[in-house]
């Protein structure tokens, strides 16, 4: 068996057109995905900027704890 380590892995889903990479597509796929991380992104720095600028952690500005 013969290991060629400078061969690229190809993933038959892989996305280079921009237009398809942020299209608004519902159901499992790499869109959803990128979409995903990027409003899980976006929660994550709300959620930070909550903390600095209130001096609360998030569950107790919304009055959770």
């Amino acid at each position: 068996m013969t290991n060629q380590p400078n061969t690229p892995i190809t993933n038959p889903e892989t996305i280079t057109n921009p237009q398809e990479r942020n299209a608004w597509i519902f159901g499992f796929n790499p869109q959803a995905e990128i979409w995903n991380g990027r409003l899980a992104m976006l929660g994550f720095l709300v959620a930070i900027l909550i903390e600095l600028f209130s001096g609360q952690g998030l569950l107790h500005f919304w009055g959770l704890l």
